[in-house]
C-alpha cells in the first residue's frame, strides 16, 4: 500500500512525492502534421457527442469522412462539429434513465467533470490521477514494442500521456466526455488528437488502435461489459488494453462514517459513495468481451487528510462526486458533523489526520491473433510439481 499525506501530495499543485515535480506547462491539443486520423464509425455516438480536433494543417482527405462543407476553414485553429447518432439504440442510451443497468447519471457526471476542469487551480486535485496514470504508463513500458497508434479512454487532462514518449507511442488519441478537461490537457511530446465522446460509444472503426489505455474513468460507466467490448472492437489483432479503475474498498472509511452518522441521527442511511466493481468480476467481464492472456492485480493508495471535509472537497475537485440515480440530494448539517466526528474517532491518526483509502484495480488484456503464444495443453507436462522438492538432490547427483 502506498501512503502519503494530502499536504505533501498536493503541495497545493505538486504531484505525489513518488513522481515528483510539477506540471507547469499545459497545452490544448498536441500538434499534428500530416498524420492519419482513424475513420469515425457512424451510428455509435450519443446525441451530445462531438469531435474536437486541433489540426488546421491536415488535408481534407485526412479528416473525417464528412462532406467538404463540414471541413474546418484554414487557419481556424480548431474544429468543433456535432455528430448526431444514426442509431436509435444509441440515441435512446443518451437519454436520462435509471435502473439496474443505468446506476449513474452520465449527464450529471459530465457536468461535474466540466465544472472541476474550470476551477482556478484544477491541477492541485490531480495528485491521485497523476500517480495512477504513471503506474499505467509503467505497465505500457513493460511491453517491449512501439505502438504506432494508441487511444486513451477517459483521458481527463492527459494523466497517462504526460509519462509516455515517442519511442513507445507514436500518436495518441485522447477521448473524454468532458470537453473542458480536453482543453487543459498536459504537455506531452507525443502528437495527440482530442475527441469528445462517451466511453461507452467509441466513435472509431474496428481494428484501429494498437494500444488502448484507461485510468480512473471506467468506474462511472453504466454498461461496463459493453465498454470492454467497444475497447476490444477498436483494437487491432494482437493489440493490448491496459486500464486502471477504482475498486470496491475505495473510501470505505467515508462510507462507514456516513452510514453510522445517518443511522444515529436520521434512523436510516442512503448510499453516498458510488458502487464499484469487485475484482473477482473483472476477469469474467474482460474474458466475456473477447480479451485473452488476462492480468488483473490490485493495489491500495492511502492519502492522509486533515479531516473528512477536506476529503469531500478534494473529491469534488477531482470531479468524483456521487452521481448515482439513487443518491440522497442533501445531508443535514448535524449528520455531517457527526460523520466527521465518527471518522476521526474510528480512523484518526495520532497526528490528528484521517486516512482515505483508494483501492485500484489494474488490468491487462490482449486481442487474439494466431501468432500469439498459447498455453500448453492440459496433461502435456513432463515434470510434476511434486518433483520440485527433489530438484536439489537431482542437481547434486549430476555434478
Amino acid at each position: 500500500m502506498r501512503s502519503w499525506s494530502r499536504a505533501h501530495a498536493l503541495g497545493r499543485g505538486d504531484a505525489p512525492a513518488c513522481r515528483g515535480g510539477t506540471i507547469g506547462l499545459w497545452q490544448r491539443v498536441g500538434e499534428l502534421s500530416a498524420c492519419a486520423v482513424p475513420p469515425i464509425r457512424t451510428g455509435t455516438l450519443s446525441a451530445w457527442a462531438r469531435v474536437l480536433f486541433a489540426c488546421p494543417l491536415m488535408s481534407a482527405a485526412a479528416l473525417l469522412r464528412v462532406p467538404g462543407s463540414l471541413l474546418p476553414r484554414a487557419g481556424s485553429g480548431c474544429w468543433c462539429r456535432r455528430f448526431w447518432a444514426a442509431s436509435g439504440e444509441t440515441a435512446a442510451a443518451a437519454s436520462p434513465g435509471s435502473g439496474a443497468r443505468s446506476p449513474f447519471d452520465r449527464q450529471l457526471k459530465r457536468k461535474q467533470k466540466n465544472w472541476a476542469a474550470l476551477q482556478p487551480e484544477p491541477a492541485k486535485y490531480d495528485y491521485l490521477r497523476e500517480e495512477v496514470g504513471g503506474r499505467v504508463a509503467d505497465r505500457v513500458f513493460d511491453i517491449t514494442r512501439t505502438f504506432p497508434l494508441a487511444l486513451d479512454v477517459g483521458c481527463g487532462s492527459g494523466y497517462i500521456a504526460q509519462y509516455l514518449n515517442k519511442e513507445t507511442v507514436e500518436k495518441l488519441f485522447q477521448v473524454d466526455m468532458a470537453e473542458n478537461a480536453l482543453k487543459n490537457t498536459m504537455e506531452t511530446e507525443i502528437p495527440t488528437v482530442s475527441v469528445v465522446a462517451d466511453e461507452e460509444f467509441l466513435p472509431f472503426k474496428e481494428d484501429t488502435f494498437d494500444l488502448v489505455v484507461s485510468s480512473l474513468s471506467l468506474h462511472w460507466v453504466n454498461d461496463l461489459p459493453r465498454a470492454f467490448r467497444e475497447i476490444h472492437q477498436v483494437l487491432k489483432p494482437d493489440g493490448v488494453f491496459i486500464g486502471a479503475m477504482f475498486g470496491g474498498e475505495t473510501l470505505y472509511e467515508l462510507r462507514c462514517s456516513l452510514q453510522l452518522a445517518e443511522l444515529e441521527r436520521e434512523g436510516g442511511f442512503s448510499p453516498h459513495v458510488s458502487p464499484f466493481t469487485h475484482v473477482s468480476d473483472l476477469g469474467h467481464l474482460l474474458g466475456g468481451a473477447g480479451f485473452n492472456t488476462l492480468t488483473v492485480d490490485t493495489d491500495e493508495i492511502q492519502v492522509n487528510y486533515p479531516g473528512m471535509f477536506e476529503i469531500m472537497e478534494d473529491l469534488k475537485g477531482m470531479g468524483e462526486s456521487n452521481c448515482s440515480w439513487n443518491r440522497k440530494p442533501i445531508l443535514h448539517r448535524e449528520t455531517m458533523l457527526a460523520a466527521a466526528a465518527i471518522y476521526q474517532e474510528m480512523y484518526g491518526s495520532n497526528d490528528g489526520s484521517v486516512p482515505a483509502t483508494f483501492q485500484i484495480y489494474y488490468m491487462i488484456g490482449w486481442k487474439f491473433q494466431e501468432s500469439q503464444a498459447r498455453p500448453a495443453q492440459r496433461g502435456s507436462a513432463t515434470v510434476s510439481f511434486g518433483d520440485l522438492a527433489k530438484i536439489n538432490a537431482l542437481i547434486s547427483r549430476k555434478k
